[in-house]
């Protein structure tokens, strides 16, 4: 892996209480950095300053609906997952987002515990392998690179 930093979940969603039970959850099963949000705005503040793995997001929100949020966390951090939490209303809403913000995943409210923390885990190793694989292609870009200006060097070396 690319780091040895703690992984990143970001948690959004205008009901405090939904934040503050998936936060004490994953604090007793992980030792993940866990921020959360009630205003979306702000978390997207947050995303254009510090690195996330996932984000969690409810779907029906004010000013700026899960779906819009995702979208912007793709534009900002393009390998982190994206989770969206929908109520069961909300379902065609959330699978419309799979192919229009690359969803990772969503989730019913109300969740399983054990479904959201596999979901979460699972997100974090493709975020980090992705960033891992994005770290090897730029390193053989720069291998690439450097053997095209020693290619160049012989070449007019010897001509």
């Amino acid at each position: 892996m690319t780091t040895n930093t703690q992984p990143a979940v970001l948690i959004v969603d205008d009901e405090e209480m939904v934040i503050t039970s998936i936060r004490a959850f994953l604090r007793l099963e992980t030792d993940y950095a866990i921020d959360g949000f009630t205003d979306p705005e702000e978390a997207v503040r947050r995303l254009e300053t510090h690195p996330v793995d996932v984000v969690v997001t409810d779907y029906l929100m004010p000013r700026m609906n899960g779906i819009q949020l995702l979208a912007r966390a793709k534009e900002l951090q393009p390998e982190a997952a994206r989770v969206l939490l929908t109520g069961h209303a909300d379902k065609q809403s959330a699978i419309q987002a799979i192919n229009e913000i690359g969803l990772y995943q969503y989730l019913e409210k109300p969740w399983d515990n054990a479904q959201l923390l596999l979901v979460i885990r699972t997100a974090i190793e493709r975020t980090q392998l992705l960033r891992s694989l994005s770290e090897k292609i730029a390193q053989l870009d720069m291998a690439h690179s450097n053997l095209k200006d020693v290619q160049s060097r012989l070449l007019r070396a010897f001509l």
